[in-house]
């Protein structure tokens, strides 16, 4: 479709999506917000199921369509990259919110153990690379064993938000119910709502499409690594949705539903190596991806892992150690990626 397309082309177009992605993203922040309120699910939850879900949708198909064009390492390293550079909109938004770290202010056993699920799930395929002749057909065992964790995930965090056996310690600034308000609902019928969802999801699916076919473009014009160019460039503009519900999410004081938004997304982007696998047609994808999609699935474990550290000490003031380290850690994995590559 791209094919002979120039590089100005491929830039306006990207820039383009983006823009779509963006307008899309502020509206969708308002809708999920509303239907997981009426719903019962909860702000931690509802940014699982909903934001989470929606708003990787430009990622799904940006996956989806690297992989089907015969490119591992762009398929695998938009999922990856997506749960990475997510992480990392999280230490933006401390700047936003300048009342108290973050982390200590969305405190919430939903969101800690999200991050316990995503740490787990990306455990897999690690797993299959280390055996990557095992097969299915042209899929590796594996991949099934990954929207099965996910499941069975949120099986548990439904547990949890029905009768938690811990809550965090309420401080000056950590999150209410009542802070969670964010000035009230969409004065719309649910009905609307799921169509008007369903709507938006549609429009940023075929934005991640034309993300997916003009970065492989981008990659054959520039000759820059294809799974470098998936972790940066395609994952940034395709996570632009979490990046702006997280900053609205905070601005309107619904902190834990900005947080799970995030969190909860890149548990559900994990699907996405799945898809990556899946639509890989010529075996499994972690065989053929190479060593440095190793280095940035390892350096994305860190990432959630420190997220997870930070969730758990709660600093007060600041952006805390895991708004330093989680871009330190995000930075000093692509340097690696470019070296291994």
């Amino acid at each position: 479709m791209t094919a002979g397309w120039p590089l100005w082309l491929v830039g306006v177009v990207l820039a383009a999506m983006a823009g779509v992605i963006v307008v899309a993203g502020i509206r969708l922040t308002r809708v999920a917000d509303t239907l997981a309120a009426r719903t019962g699910l909860g702000d931690a939850v509802g940014g699982a199921l909903l934001l989470g879900a929606v708003t990787s949708l430009p990622g799904i198909v940006t996956t989806a369509t690297g992989s089907l064009g015969g490119d591992p390492g762009f398929g695998l390293a938009n999922p990856i990259g997506g749960v990475a550079l997510q992480t990392v909109w999280l230490a933006i938004a401390d700047l936003v919110y300048r009342r108290a770290n973050l982390e200590h202010s969305a405190a919430s056993l939903q969101n800690i153990l999200q991050a316990l699920v995503l740490t787990a799930l990306l455990a897999v395929p690690v797993i299959a690379y280390a055996t990557p002749t095992l097969s299915i057909g042209w899929v590796h065992p594996m991949t099934v064993a990954i929207p099965v964790f996910y499941g069975y995930g949120l099986v548990l965090l439904k547990r949890v938000a029905a009768d938690p056996m811990w809550q965090a310690t309420r401080t000056g600034t950590t999150e209410t119910e009542e802070d969670e308000d964010d000035g009230g609902e969409l004065p719309v019928g649910s009905s609307r709502l799921w169509g008007e969802l369903a709507a938006l999801g549609l429009v940023v699916g075929v934005a991640g499409f034309f993300v997916g076919q003009t970065g492989l473009r981008f990659v054959a014009l520039t000759g820059l690594p294809s799974d470098l160019t998936g972790f940066t460039l395609t994952t940034a503009i395709t996570s632009l949705p979490e990046l702006v519900v997280l900053i609205t999410a905070v601005r309107m004081g619904a902190l834990t539903l900005g947080v799970g938004n995030i969190i909860g997304g890149n548990v559900f982007d994990t699907l996405m190596i799945a898809v990556a696998d899946v639509f890989y047609l010529d075996g499994p994808i972690y065989r053929d991806a190479g060593p440095s999609s190793l280095v940035l699935l390892g350096g994305t474990v860190l990432i959630i892992t420190v997220l997870a550290g930070g969730l758990v000490v709660r600093e007060r003031k600041g952006i805390g150690f895991e708004g330093i380290a989680i871009p330190a850690v995000w930075v000093g994995t692509v340097a690696l990626a470019a070296v291994a590559g």
